[in-house]
Formats: structure tokens, sequence, C-alpha cells
């Protein structure tokens, strides 16, 4: 059974895998769910219908589940949903999805949330996802796979971060930013092409390039949306299996409507 600390309160009803670990001063609401392996360190509060997959731990303060802050919510049935070995540092806050969205606040694997970041009802972030100290995401925010936000920065509700884009600490973002890009400011502005990450996480030397001159379409040539997205387009019909892998979620995100583009 559990390890639960004699200072810590965990509804009968909740399901816990038989390695978990309570810590002190802790609450586990009756609709929670813990994977194999999970920890709550100390003075932690999950509740709400909350499913958390293996190997997350959650540093003291934490409060993951709670009803969301949105003033619509009028405690309708609605959940997280949290994937495997993430990591959330002290003071973390994730709140629960509301019907007027799909009612799922969606977190992937292996993030890493530093102390005080914020996942507003409804956000969908991807896997190996960093939030920096105190990091916001508004609500309805959707953050792609490998997504860095620097420290205090603030995503407004509604919009995208793209795969592998890293946002510099402190930004204000607006607007939807595309895959792959780096920049940082308030307001958001785009610096270049988050190269260094993607060299680290395996991209080929052509790969790259090829990301670095679909920067320069999309940003720099004074190319409408529609333009851009048509060149990148054609430019996959004779591209490499590589370049062509890189080009796909980034045209995909473009075609995808949202809060406008930041550029």
């Amino acid at each position: 059974m559990a390890l639960v600390h004699a200072l810590s309160v965990v509804h009968p009803a909740a399901n816990l895998a038989l390695d978990v670990e309570v810590g002190p001063f802790c609450t586990v609401g009756a609709n929670v769910i813990l994977g194999a392996g999970c920890k709550l360190i100390s003075h932690v509060v999950i509740d709400g219908d909350t499913h958390v997959g293996n190997g997350n731990t959650f540093f003291p303060f934490c409060s993951i589940g709670l009803a969301s802050q949105d003033k619509k919510y009028a405690n309708e049935p609605t959940k997280v949903v949290i994937g495997d070995n993430n990591v959330f540092r002290e003071g973390c806050t994730v709140h629960r999805g509301t019907v007027q969205d799909c009612g799922v606040t969606r977190i992937g694997s292996r993030g890493l949330f530093m102390a005080y970041a914020h996942v507003a009802h409804d956000c969908v972030v991807g896997d190996d996802v960093i939030l920096a100290n105190a990091a916001t995401l508004g609500g309805h925010v959707q953050v792609g796979n490998w997504a860095i936000l620097g420290g205090l920065a603030g995503v407004h509700q509604f919009c995208r971060i793209g795969e592998h884009a890293m946002v510099g600490g402190a930004s204000c973002v607006l607007q939807d930013v595309a895959p792959y890009v780096l920049g940082q400011g308030n307001p958001f502005s785009l610096s270049t092409v988050n190269s260094e990450g993607l060299k680290r996480r395996g991209f080929s030397a052509e790969a790259v390039s090829t990301v670095r001159n679909a920067f320069k379409t999309v940003f720099r040539n004074n190319l409408t949306l529609k333009e851009a997205v048509a060149a990148l387009e054609a430019e996959m019909l004779t591209s490499s299996d590589d370049a062509k892998a890189a080009l796909t979620p980034l045209v995909a995100f473009l075609q995808t409507p949202g809060r406008g583009l930041a550029r």
C-alpha cells in the first residue's frame, strides 16, 4: 500500500499506486488517481477529477486539479490529466478545465515546471516542456513539445506556442509563437531560430538549415502568411525526408487558425 504520512489526509476513494509516497501535510481528494512512483514531498494539494501518470514529483505547496479561476466556472465535472515523469517545483498551480472548452487541462510527460509556474484551465501542454519560475499560461493555451518559457513569461489565453520554440524571460506573449523560433520582450518579438535547441535534440544539419530558410520565408521576406505557406508547401514537394519532417509541423501550425501569428 502507498506510504502516506500520518499528518496527511488522503480520501479513502482516492486511487494511489502501491509505491506512491505522500509526505506530511498533504491533501489528496476522492477522485484523484496517482500512478506508480509518484511522490508528494509535503504540503501538496491534489483534488478534483485529476489523473496523474507514473513517476511524477510534486514539491511543497503545489496545488493541482483545483477549480478554474474562470468566473464562468460553476463547479461542472471537469478534469486534469497529467502524463509521466514530470517535476512540479514549489508552488506550482494547475487548474482543471471548463465546459466552455473540452473540459480537460492536459499536461504531457517529462516536463519541468519550476517554482510558481501556472497552468490555467483548458491548457494543453506537450511533452518535454519547461516552464521556468513563475511562467504563466492563460486559459486555453496550447504548448508544443520541447517548448521552453523563461521565468516570469506570460502567455495570453488562447495563444499557441509551437514545438521547440523558446520564449525569453519576462516576455508578454499576445499572439501565436511559431515552432522552432526564439524571441522575447514585452510585447514579444522574434529574434531568430532556436538552432542550438534543435541541434541538442538531434536535428540534422540539413533539417536545421531548412528551418532557418523557412524562418526567412515566413518572417523576413515580406510575404503574406498565405504566400509564405504556399512557398513552404512547394518546397516540401522536392525536399528530402529530413527537411520534410522539419517543415511539416511548421506548415501545419501556420495553417491552423489561432490568435494571429507573432511576426
